[in-house]
């Protein structure tokens, strides 16, 4: 039997060195200021897919919303084996937080792949840690959801057995189809792209990303041309806009996101003189303030 899988994908900033001045004033990241990567946990997630096509047989769908530039991470999972890629970019969509983002997507998916068996993504993005989406997005298509997945154990006709993480060890479940699973980073390695499949889909793009192309693409004299060139051999890679799906535009974007932040601070740990506190109730108490006040923990 051949699944059909839905992974959602996320491009995100390199979180490794985050200060004040890459936030702007409405509290959302300015990411041209920080290079931009595969978020970790998406790609395994995606190996969890992959490892799925591998013994059972799938078609594996990748989505991710952004800016045109997010196109990268779509390549990377067609370098690794994925079978179709869409990248959602509309204006309309930005700012959204994980609610809107989380309704967004669900729209998304049951508009490009409505007979899906699994959707897998990431427990988590480095850029929010929230850890909201995926489970959001399973509440939006009124699905199962399995968080925390480490091991997909077998698939059955219909049927899934997975191993996730809890507290102080790990839990089997079985699951029905359809379901959302969140995958942690315990999981797998993730494979790294495929040299073969990097040559066949190093010029993909879309057509966001066409103006660009034309000054490095001599050979062609507009996007026209492009465009066919691209279509005719699987490279022009979808790009879906809000006018393409069935939603209601109070619900996205910066506008339709009930999530404000209000304030950010860039807190610096120095290392000064060593304090020895008792080992008992009022030394742990102490020691909670004191780290409070010093604004490490909230």
């Amino acid at each position: 039997m051949s699944y059909k899988i839905v992974v959602l994908a996320k491009q995100v900033p390199d979180t490794h060195d985050v200060s004040g001045d890459v936030m702007k004033e409405d509290g959302t990241i300015n990411r041209s200021a920080l290079p931009a990567v595969f978020n970790p946990e998406d790609l395994n997630a995606l190996e969890m897919a992959l490892e799925i096509k591998d013994k059972y047989d799938a078609e594996i769908h990748v989505i991710t919303m952004g800016p045109p530039s997010a196109v990268e991470i779509l390549k990377q999972s067609l370098y690794r084996g994925a079978d179709k890629v869409y990248l959602a970019s509309d204006i309309k969509f930005a700012g959204s937080d994980t609610w809107a983002t989380a309704y967004s997507l669900a729209s998304i998916i049951e508009k490009i792949a409505p007979d899906y068996d699994m959707v897998f993504a990431g427990r988590q993005a480095i850029d929010g840690d929230t850890a909201q989406v995926g489970p959001q997005v399973s509440e939006k298509l009124d699905i199962t959801q399995i968080t925390y997945v480490k091991t997909l154990n077998e698939l059955n006709n219909k049927k899934a057995k997975l191993t996730r993480m809890i507290e102080g060890g790990e839990e089997v479940i079985e699951a029905n189809f359809p379901f959302l699973a969140t995958v942690v980073d315990e999981a797998n390695d993730p494979r790294p792209p495929e040299v073969r499949k990097m040559m066949k889909y190093k010029n993909a793009m879309t057509r966001l990303n066409f103006k660009d192309a034309l000054h490095k693409m001599v050979k062609f004299d507009d996007e026209k041309e492009l465009k066919n060139y691209l279509k005719n051999r699987g490279l022009l890679i979808p790009v879906i806009e809000v006018s393409d799906l069935d939603i209601d535009l109070e619900k996205i974007g910066i506008f339709g996101s009930p999530t404000k932040v209000k304030n950010i601070e860039s807190v610096v740990l120095k290392k000064e003189k060593i304090k020895e506190l008792q080992p008992d109730k009022n030394g742990a108490m102490q020691l909670m303030r004191e780290l409070k006040n010093a604004k490490i923990v909230g």
